[in-house]
């Protein structure tokens, strides 16, 4: 675990909030569990059959001391929390019997109903479910927040021993939601992205649009793409720093970027890169996270009302840890 993550566990436990973690039948979870309430970062709120989650810290050897839990099939909060779904998502065809009976199959829709009502300040899931099943009872659910036009996902890169970015440090988006962004889109997320980045770094946002083109050295349809998307992120977003297209290199080391770029506003200090697309963000990610022994924090997502964060299915116990800070810190702003 880097300084990084360090630094973010202090700035959670200056404010303690609550998070819920659904996947209780995961033992990452439970492990996680242990260390989150051991080291005082938040007040957790652990969903399942309470017998079953403490036979299983038994079985690990952990203690779960302090975790509230909560079984969705004795709790008195059951009727509350299926009017409350049943009047987001009346308009859906949703019914009150659907809506108790999805409370009681689906944990991961019971948290989010628990952060909507003020029972919890977020949530964290997805080790054992896919992005997909994490993101749409939240996208369903809390919706939006105010003034922003779409959710999208972002990971915080911590790079061992590295001199760019800010201190190693970066904000990869979107790596976890939006397939295809358009240029309006891409423009969009650089802009939650660049807010994501100040509150979660506390450093100034420096925003490479990525493509494998630089300042016209190649011919695309994708590059224009991000040619567009930066034109219009100047044009909305004129208190961003922010140049494009640029190829990686060109974004992040200075000597290529006075070659490739002379002249750019970020000349080749970028710490939040936007990728064209999913593909490009999911792949550039986790090379730098398996190659480059990167700690990678995420998918985190960026304009929710209330935080909701999803986990890799590839995560470790310790990545369940960092994130839960990182959603306890999310919190505290909203």
């Amino acid at each position: 675990m880097g300084d990084y993550i360090d630094k973010i566990k202090e700035r959670a436990r200056s404010d303690i909030k609550t998070i819920v973690l659904p996947e209780t039948t995961d033992k990452r979870t439970l492990i996680a569990a242990s260390h989150i309430l051991q080291e005082g970062i938040a007040d957790l709120i652990l969903v399942g059959n309470e017998e079953k989650i403490l036979d299983g810290a038994g079985w690990l050897d952990i203690e779960l001391d302090g975790a509230k839990i909560i079984d969705p099939h004795n709790t008195e909060k059951l009727d509350e929390y299926a009017d409350l779904l049943y009047e987001v998502r009346k308009s859906k065809g949703m019914t009150p019997e659907k809506a108790r009976e999805t409370l009681l199959s689906d944990y991961l829709t019971f948290g989010v109903m628990m952060v909507k009502a003020n029972d919890a300040d977020g949530m964290v899931a997805g080790a054992c479910h896919a992005t997909a099943d994490t993101l749409r009872p939240a996208l369903q659910i809390l919706k939006t927040a105010p003034g922003t036009k779409l959710v999208s996902g972002f990971f915080i890169m911590d790079v061992p021993d590295c001199d760019m970015g800010y201190n190693g440090t970066f904000l990869f988006a979107d790596c976890g939601l939006n397939q295809d962004p358009g240029p309006e889109e891409l423009a969009a997320i650089a802009d939650s992205s660049a807010k994501s980045f100040k509150n979660l770094v506390g450093a100034k946002p420096i925003i490479a649009m990525l493509s494998h083109s630089t300042k016209g050295s190649a011919k695309h349809p994708l590059v224009d793409k991000m040619v567009e998307a930066t034109r219009i992120a100047h044009e909305q977003y004129p208190n961003l720093v922010i140049d494009g297209e640029l190829q990686t290199d060109a974004a992040i080391v200075p000597s290529v970027a006075k070659a490739k770029a002379p002249g750019s506003e970020i000349g080749g200090k970028a710490n939040v890169l936007i990728f064209p697309n999913l593909d490009a963000g999911n792949i550039g990610y986790k090379l730098v996270q398996r190659l480059g022994k990167a700690e990678a924090y995420g998918p985190m997502l960026q304009g929710l009302a209330k935080p909701v964060n999803d986990l890799s299915r590839g995560c470790t116990w310790e990545d369940v840890v960092g994130v839960v800070a990182l959603t306890a810190v999310q919190a505290q702003l909203v």
